[in-house]
């Protein structure tokens, strides 16, 4: 979702500051700081920026953060990328997409919703449902819908590992946050990879 439908950096970096300080967390984040940590799952996310702090404060900025993040989807904060709507709506009449993140339970939805692409979804995971890495729940999906031939989608080289653990073919997206040792196929515009996956 992040890095590879949509640039939620504004977004994100609000809410973060906005649940650090109402946790009295006397910090202050950067875009520079937040940007290695997308899609990277929080419980990491909260021990790289909050090192030292017991795992009861760490849960108390965590759902302060996430209060300001459900609060700001759909306020004007994150932008899709160029293409993704109208690549989205093309490529789901041919396949079956789903949305797969390391994010809160309820979160994909909300950006679905905000995005109006909830037709063009056949279905949605999040790390926040069962606190499985995205390796296992690729593979939940795969066994709940008998996928042929499925391919994961991703921006970092986190995505590569849990792709590569799970079997599947992965498709580097380098217009997102992060880089990839190495990839199945590597794409610089989401129209790029629309109009490939349309000519199969």
């Amino acid at each position: 979702m992040d890095g590879t439908l949509w640039n939620p950096m504004e977004l994100y970096l609000q809410a973060w500051n906005n649940g650090l300080k109402d946790s009295g967390v006397n910090k202050l984040l950067t875009a520079e700081e937040i940007k290695p940590l997308m899609g990277v799952e929080y419980k990491k996310v909260l021990d790289t920026i909050l090192p030292g702090y017991s795992q009861q404060k760490q849960q108390e900025v965590h759902l302060n953060i996430e209060r300001h993040r459900r609060d700001l989807i759909g306020k004007g904060l994150g932008e899709l990328y160029p293409g993704v709507f109208d690549g989205l709506k093309i490529l789901a009449d041919r396949y079956k997409l789903f949305i797969l993140s390391n994010c809160p339970a309820g979160l994909i939805r909300l950006f679905m919703d905000w995005a109006q692409i909830n037709e063009f979804i056949t279905d949605e995971m999040a790390y926040g449902v069962n606190n499985m890495p995205k390796s296992h729940n690729m593979k939940l999906l795969i066994d709940k819908y008998n996928l042929q031939n499925p391919v994961y989608v991703g921006d970092t080289d986190g995505d590569r590992i849990q792709t590569e653990m799970a079997g599947l073919p992965f498709i580097f997206f380098s217009f997102g946050f992060g880089k990839a040792e190495r990839f199945y196929k590597s794409y610089n515009s989401f129209e790029e990879f629309t109009k490939y996956y349309l000519s199969l």
